[in-house]
């Protein structure tokens, strides 16, 4: 399970992806290989403002439901809707297809504190 090398990474299992100004976040494919087959994928609304480390949604698996924690403060600028009619998706394409929010950052300098791809594939190992 290797994490792409270009994402940032949260010890909580998000992906961070810096584009431009904004930053899009999902969950790794490790997360998703733990939870096993995701049913349903609760997201906040377009416009919301969240704060880093705090929930901001979750994802429910066949196993169990799994809080979704920001990885970086800010506002919710876009949503993939598509996670509502087709979850699986978080199995299937965890960093294509799967991407859940994107978020414009209060302070873009937070992504500078999130795990490398080497760092997060450490930190998995151990586990």
């Amino acid at each position: 399970m290797a994490a792409p090398k270009e994402l940032r990474y949260s010890e909580e299992h998000e992906w961070v992806k810096v584009e431009g100004e904004k930053v899009r976040v999902g969950i790794t494919d490790f997360a998703q290989h733990e939870l096993g087959d995701i049913v349903f994928v609760e997201l906040p609304e377009v416009g919301a403002e969240i704060s880093a480390d705090e929930a901001f949604g979750s994802v429910e698996s066949v196993k169990t439901v799994s809080e979704l924690y920001a990885p970086v403060s800010g506002k919710v600028v876009e949503v993939n809707e598509d996670l509502s009619d087709s979850p699986e998706f978080v199995n299937d394409s965890p960093y294509e297809k799967a991407w859940m929010i994107v978020i414009e950052p209060t302070d873009l300098s937070e992504v500078d504190k999130l795990m490398t791809a080497e760092q997060y594939e450490a930190m998995i190992k151990e586990d």
